[in-house]
């Protein structure tokens, strides 16, 4: 028998480590050859974000990435829900309660965190500290996220803790504002972002401004930037028409239009009072897609304004039905105040859908190209306010929030009088949005990001500085009860560590499939 080397195959989706032996006939040849190959094992990723059917932008953000960073690795869900919908790219979902025995008995090589500030991300928060990863921070105000969780909870003495804990030089007394929720939007003074940059092996954001911010924070803890990406959906055009007709407009108004959670924070109010000022012969109609809020009616500012017959409040469209809404809209208003430097999903699908959009003037977009409705001069990063005329390179139209009537006031009769405008604004929409906000880019930042991760140490040494409700693994009680008899720290850990083995090795076993010939 003649042996001979063959090359080593890289396998992408083995699903774990093995040595397979074949043996295999050359093709008119009597010598059969013996080839060991060797199965490259795939990186195994703890995957904790909300999945569908929450109604979350960071589900439907976390579906689409999906689809293209699992075909790079092994990667398993974890959710706090019952009901959930299984995106591709993911080998199976469970419960975050199965995820201490999964990791004890086949440990992930890097556990990932997709953390916003909705109520849907506050169970991520006891495994983030506790066993450190990559953490894509979506939002960079946290403050009135854990304020809600911890107070909720009837935990003030938790929450007056990580306020301290994330900023040392805060005068204590402020705390009791907190808990007595008096803050309001001065939180937006203490985003309270220590513990996440503390507790984290990379921290992930998806803009330049934000990641500065971070690295102010703190010198310590590896920063990355990834762009956001959203995909492309055409929208048939009869699906725009049913659309129109829905709305009743007649088939040359200008489609105005604005997504996501109807609230005051997207500047409702002052889009319509700004639409308010149109001549009332310009045929309009405004259409907000999204869920309201009990705390703010847009229905009854309309009909203060006289314009309840031009406005159309959808409720929640469903993922399937929405490209065909953005693409009946002829302008989308895009604005946010006040803003955590969070990037807008939803200004990104209206950029790639080539629209024209009305954003806010926020330092973290100050690389976008915009217009100022002002004196129709280019401004934003690198070039500045240097080119005369409406057309030019810009993307979009910024509002200064300092100006914000006035000029949202102003835009609004440019872009509904000037079809060029809109049409111009749209095609460079579409153009930054391939150049950068595609999901394929998205998903190549976040594998470099993965494996930059994965070459950190596993252990955060930073961990012992955090608040100690935040280091609890549920065994105090235990502890201090066998401290009565005696029964040293050590000892336990010793005890407890024999019993969670044996637990994990029992659940393994039980979870196993059978053999074939039992």
């Amino acid at each position: 028998m003649v042996s001979r080397d063959v090359p080593r195959p890289q396998v992408r989706n083995a699903p774990a480590a093995r040595f397979m032996c074949a043996s295999i006939r050359a093709s008119g040849e009597e010598a059969r050859y013996t080839a060991h190959i060797t199965v490259e094992r795939m990186k195994k990723v703890a995957w904790f974000s909300p999945l569908p059917p929450v109604r979350s932008g960071i589900a439907r953000y976390s579906v689409e990435l999906l689809a293209r960073v699992g075909q790079s690795y092994e990667i398993d869900g974890f959710v706090d829900t019952t009901e959930f919908d299984a995106p591709s790219g993911l080998t199976g979902v469970y419960s975050a309660h199965d995820f201490i025995w999964k990791h004890a008995v086949d440990p992930y090589d890097l556990i990932f965190y997709q953390l916003g500030n909705a109520p849907c991300h506050d169970y991520m928060w006891p495994y983030l500290v506790r066993y450190p990863g990559l953490v894509t921070l979506h939002d960079g105000q946290l403050h009135h996220s854990r304020a809600r969780c911890l107070l909720r909870q009837n935990r003030p003495e938790h929450y007056r803790a990580e306020f301290l804990y994330n900023h040392p030089d805060v005068e204590p007394c402020l705390t009791e504002l907190g808990v007595a929720g008096l803050l309001g939007n001065l939180t937006q003074l203490w985003p309270m972002r220590r513990v996440v940059l503390k507790s984290s092996r990379l921290v992930l954001v998806h803009n330049t401004r934000l990641a500065e911010e971070l690295r102010e924070d703190d010198l310590d803890t590896p920063i990355g930037v990834v762009d956001m990406g959203v995909p492309q959906h055409e929208a048939p055009a009869h699906i725009c028409e049913q659309v129109r007709t829905r709305l009743g407009c007649p088939p040359d108004a200008i489609i105005f239009a604005a997504f996501g959670k109807v609230t005051p924070e997207k500047r409702i109010a002052q889009a319509l009072r700004a639409l308010a000022t149109l001549p009332p012969e310009m045929p309009w109609h405004l259409m907000l897609c999204g869920d309201t809020v009990d705390h703010y009616d847009p229905q009854a500012e309309a009909r203060q304004l006289g314009i309840a017959d031009r406005v159309t409040v959808t409720g929640y469209v469903d993922e399937a039905e929405l490209p065909g809404y953005i693409e009946a809209a002829d302008v989308c208003f895009c604005l946010r105040w006040p803003s955590c430097r969070e990037t807008s999903a939803s200004w990104l699908r209206c950029l790639a859908a080539g629209k024209p959009t009305l954003v806010t003037d926020l330092v973290h977009l100050a690389d976008v190209r915009s217009l100022d409705p002002r004196s129709w001069t280019v401004a934003g990063y690198p070039m500045g306010r240097d080119t005369s005329g409406k057309v030019v390179r810009a993307t979009c139209i910024s509002i200064d929030i300092a100006d914000e009537d006035h000029s949202l006031g102003l835009a609004v009769r440019g872009i509904a009088e000037d079809r060029d405008l809109r049409e111009s604004l749209g095609g460079n929409a579409k153009q930054l949005w391939s150049e950068r906000f595609t999901v394929d880019g998205m998903a190549s930042g976040y594998e470099r990001a993965m494996t930059r991760a994965s070459d950190t140490p596993a252990e955060v040494q930073r961990r012992d500085e955090l608040p100690l409700h935040l280091l609890c693994d549920g065994t105090e009680r235990v502890s201090t009860l066998l401290a009565d008899l005696g029964l040293d720290n050590p000892q336990l850990d010793n005890g407890l560590d024999l019993t969670c083995r044996g637990a994990v090795s029992t659940l393994s076993l039980l979870r196993s499939p059978r053999p074939a010939d039992e």
